[in-house]
């Protein structure tokens, strides 16, 4: 079995926001291979199915995304998966709003539920997928409301395309080794 993980935070305000990208990856894979996010445990919203015949989950943390790790933690070690297990799907300021970049380890970039991530699975090791959302002027409040807004006309054709690409590389990852499937998916697009 496998995990999927899209970061993001719960609630209705937060729906179709920058910040909630992995979520809205997540909502994808689930509509497209029929996997219904109906269970919940340890503060976590997800779905248990099969795609392209592995075993998955698809996740969304119910912490917020400052503590994603509270969920992710406790619900790979229920199900006694490892760091090798999962992939982590999140908005990235970067990047340019549509690009995607494919990881397979490292530290968190500064994203906060990755941080999350890595204190709570105790390691760095894990595979990401990170979805351009652009960047703001530089001060420190400019970037949180700029995170937690939705995006521009102009942005939601190319951020509908990121989330499709995403999408199929998180399903790609499943039975393809990661490094072919970042070799297909970082070339420049």
């Amino acid at each position: 079995m496998k995990i999927i993980i899209g970061l993001g935070n719960p609630g209705s305000e937060y729906a179709h926001t920058r910040h909630n990208i992995g979520f809205e990856v997540i909502d994808e894979l689930s509509a497209k291979y029929r996997i219904s996010l109906t269970r919940s445990k340890f503060n976590a919203l997800f779905g248990k199915g099969t795609i392209d015949g592995e075993e998955v989950l698809l996740v969304k943390p119910l912490t917020y995304m400052n503590a994603s790790g509270e969920a992710v933690g406790p619900l790979t070690r229920f199900y006694k998966l490892t760091a090798e297990d999962l992939i982590a799907v999140h908005d990235d300021m970067d990047l340019p709003v549509g690009k995607i970049r494919l990881r397979q380890k490292g530290g968190s970039g500064g994203h906060n539920g990755v941080k999350s991530l890595i204190q709570h699975l105790h390691t760095q090791e894990f595979a990401r997928i990170r979805v351009g959302v652009g960047h703001p002027e530089r001060s420190r409040q400019a970037v949180v409301n700029y995170v937690l807004n939705g995006f521009t006309e102009e942005e939601k054709a190319p951020i509908t395309e990121a989330v499709e690409r995403a999408s199929e590389a998180a399903a790609a990852w499943l039975t393809i080794p990661f490094p072919k499937v970042m070799s297909e998916y970082n070339a420049n697009k």
